[in-house]
């Protein structure tokens, strides 16, 4: 039988129980109400008030029979609200005893996946332990091998160098003997020089031109961003090379004013700019601490120089040869540089930084400027200081510039002199200097003409001044800079004179 049958059961039997009880009080009374009617005068109030009392009792019981049906009608409401609950409870508790059933045999199968995979990282455990044995086994072999190469490379190393010291000392022998040879067949020119300048008449002078004084801008080239510290023209030619902040070397055909060529491969600002005799190479003074070698013909890097700790302002080379390189640098080091071998050859340390650097015409001195103001002279071989002069009292030396003669050299400091030694005996043979020229940085580098007749020198107003050399005294101030000028050059063939600011344009003047 369900809950509900039971339900209608218990309120039918509710029911009955109530009529019966109403039915028993009805005949309860009945003797009450027969008596009552009897005219019984005696007893007639006390059973008149009986009857009312019994008549109240009697509402009272109908109204308690309504109260209990209405109590009995919200119950089975109750009732039927609660057997659907229950049901919606009974659904919900076997919905969950079936995903309880369901989470347990996932759980089960889980719990035996995980014992699968227990048992297989145990494996990979065992195998891992195993191949670590074997690692350290091999790698104990590797470090056996790698001493043993190590010992074997040690040993092949010395003996190529063995080889390579030999063949550079046949080399050495040959080049000292192609040198001679052309000594030998310079000497007559060389004699023939009078006061360092050779006459246009004279043998080997073919590329020889008498300078002239510029007045005009030909050419005014953007050439660099952000400034542009030096610039050069090739030997015996009116091709400009120059270096500026933007990383790049860029050629310049001063005839047209365009651009021949670009050179790549530079990390760092460039400083300082230096080209081998033979106009084959270029090489570059860098902010990034090293130097760097090109090839102009297929304008690839062939050296990156590297050993200087601070950035490496000022380089030259041999004029002899292609072969030696020097160059200074912010770490207090100057160094020499074989560029067939690549590498340092040596260093020479010094307690003031050097700004400038000229190799001497045999390649056998080095010529260099300091921030304590001196000019100082080395050995190349030994790295021994030879001599030793006061350029520049208590002013940086920025400038040094060998004639072509190699008879004079010229220096530029901070205290915006211009001095003119002479080589042989280091004394000073003219100095120059006007009202208005300023040297504008540590580096701003100053030129002498090829026939050692002017000195042109840059100025921080933008202006270009030109001395007479025999006069000492300007000869003309050329104007179109609008930014300090940081470099000068002078072509080897007299003409013309290319000049350089920290705008990083180049005004080239003839």
């Amino acid at each position: 039988m369900s809950q509900e049958e039971i339900a209608r059961e218990a309120i039918k039997h509710a029911l009955k129980a109530l009529r019966k009880r109403h039915l028993v009080e009805e005949g309860a009374h009945a003797p009450a109400i027969i008596a009552l009617s009897r005219p019984i005068i005696s007893q007639g109030s006390e059973w008149k008030e009986k009857a009312d009392n019994l008549e109240t009792e009697l509402q009272q019981c109908y109204k308690a029979q309504s109260r209990l049906s209405e109590q009995l009608v919200v119950e089975v409401a109750e009732s039927r609200s609660s057997k659907a609950l229950l049901q919606e409870k009974e659904s919900l508790i076997t919905s969950l005893q079936e995903e309880l059933t369901q989470i347990r045999d996932e759980c089960s199968q889980l719990k035996t996946e995980l014992e699968e995979k227990i048992k297989a990282l145990e494996l990979v455990v065992s195998e891992n332990q195993q191949i670590r044995a074997q690692l350290e086994e091999m790698t104990m072999k590797a470090k056996n091998a790698e001493a043993e190469n190590k010992m074997l490379v040690d040993r092949w190393m010395l003996q190529k160098m063995q080889d390579a010291e030999r063949l550079n000392e046949a080399n050495a022998l040959y080049e000292d003997m192609i040198d001679r040879l052309k000594a030998s067949g310079l000497e007559k020119l060389a004699k023939q020089q009078v006061d360092g300048v050779v006459r246009r008449s004279e043998e080997g002078a073919e590329f020889f031109a008498e300078s002239t004084v510029p007045s005009t801008c030909k050419h005014k080239i953007n050439a660099h961003e952000g400034g542009c510290a030096s610039i050069l023209f090739e030997y015996n030619s009116a091709r400009l090379i120059s270096g500026g902040q933007d990383k790049s070397i860029k050629l310049w055909d001063t005839n047209t004013g365009s651009l021949s060529s670009t050179l790549y491969g530079c990390l760092g600002s460039v400083l300082d700019l230096a080209i081998t005799h033979d106009n084959r190479s270029v090489i570059a003074a860098s902010s990034s601490n090293n130097l760097y070698v090109w090839d102009v013909n297929s304008g690839r890097v062939r050296h990156t120089l590297t050993g200087h700790t601070d950035k490496v302002c000022a380089v030259d080379v041999s004029k002899i040869s292609s072969r030696h390189v020097v160059s200074a640098a912010y770490d207090r080091t100057l160094k020499v540089w074989d560029l067939h071998k690549g590498y340092c050859v040596n260093t020479i340390i010094f307690h003031s930084n050097c700004n400038a650097l000229a190799f001497s015409m045999d390649g056998q001195t080095i010529f260099s400027g300091h921030i304590d103001g001196n000019l100082r002279l080395w050995d190349i071989q030994t790295g021994k200081l030879l001599s030793e002069v006061a350029a520049h009292s208590l002013a940086a030396v920025t400038s040094i510039s060998l004639s072509r003669s190699g008879n004079i050299i010229l220096t530029s400091g901070r205290d915006n002199l211009h001095n003119l030694f002479d080589i042989r005996s280091l004394e000073v043979c003219g100095s120059l200097r006007a009202t208005g020229n300023r040297v504008a940085s540590n580096w701003s580098r100053s030129c002498i003409s090829p026939d050692e007749s002017y000195v042109a020198a840059g100025s921080a107003d933008g202006s270009v001044y030109i001395w007479s050399i025999s006069k000492a005294d300007i000869v003309r101030t050329l104007k179109e800079h609008t930014a300090p000028v940081l470099s000068c050059s002078w072509s080897g063939l007299g003409k013309p004179l290319a000049s350089a600011d920290k705008n990083g344009v180049v005004c080239v003047w003839t």
